[in-house]
């Protein structure tokens, strides 16, 4: 039977390779999270799940808001809403872009996401002009972590206007820390920074610590928890301008 390794010591090379085999199921995924382990893997094999180290994290109160960014937000005339298009915006993110040969948002991994949705774990936030759907991201929320998985854009600055939204829950408490995985230069440009292991462990620790009954739980069995979908009503499309004039402020 496949178990993750009791220690998460992963491999230098490739750097956070941690385990080869196991399910998508919501239990090993969520199971996964809560030890700062995800999947991510090419079509052509096995599930693979990671643990870089050194590990790229946003914390909410640093992320950079710049003139330009702060001016699409006034001016853009987006709108917000919040797991209203979860499947659009997993599709959206596993379209094959021109810096990419592939993608590693294959169908089992959309399915996979979908089911974590229905239970409240995975989350979408979706930025519309009108009726089109123009940018978004998704990922996992856990306790007060949020593991961010791909985000999209199809017009400047919607996926930044989206993590802005993302970052906007974490400074009023709803989340500590935002896992961005990997470090990437336009993640750092909005703030995202690299710790090491230990220090990011301490970090999940101490944001799922409240919620750890939860966690153990989801190891033998997850129930949908209507919880997890309180923070997110803030976002709703009626608050985006309120949210757009304050992050701007």
């Amino acid at each position: 039977m496949f178990e993750f390794p009791a220690s998460v010591e992963a491999l230098e090379e490739p750097n956070g390779l941690l385990a080869i085999g196991g399910d998508l199921s919501p239990e090993r995924l969520l199971y996964a999270y809560s030890r700062g382990i995800f999947p991510w893997f090419s079509d052509d094999e096995p599930i693979l799940w990671w643990a870089p180290d050194p590990r790229a994290i946003l914390i909410p109160s640093e992320f950079k808001l710049s003139k330009s960014l702060g001016k699409s937000l006034k001016n853009r005339g987006f709108r917000l809403s919040v797991n209203a298009a979860f499947r659009a915006v997993i599709t959206a993110c596993a379209a094959p872009r021109p810096s990419q040969a592939g993608t590693w948002i294959l169908p089992s991994m959309i399915t996979a996401y979908e089911v974590l949705n229905r239970l409240g774990y995975a989350h979408s936030i979706e930025v519309w002009r009108n009726d089109s759907l123009v940018g978004g991201l998704y990922g996992v929320s856990l306790g007060k972590a949020f593991f961010g998985e791909s985000m999209f854009s199809i017009e400047t600055d919607a996926s930044k206007t989206a993590l802005a939204a993302l970052a906007y829950l974490g400074q009023i408490g709803h989340f500590e820390f935002i896992d961005c995985q990997v470090e990437s230069s336009h993640l750092s440009s909005l703030g995202a920074r690299l710790v090491n292991r230990v220090s990011f462990e301490a970090k999940l620790e101490h944001a799922i610590s409240g919620d750890m009954d939860q966690v153990q739980k989801i190891i033998t069995g997850v129930r949908p928890n209507a919880a997890h979908y309180a923070p997110w009503q803030v976002l709703l499309p009626e608050s985006s301008a309120r949210l757009f004039s304050e992050l701007a402020a």
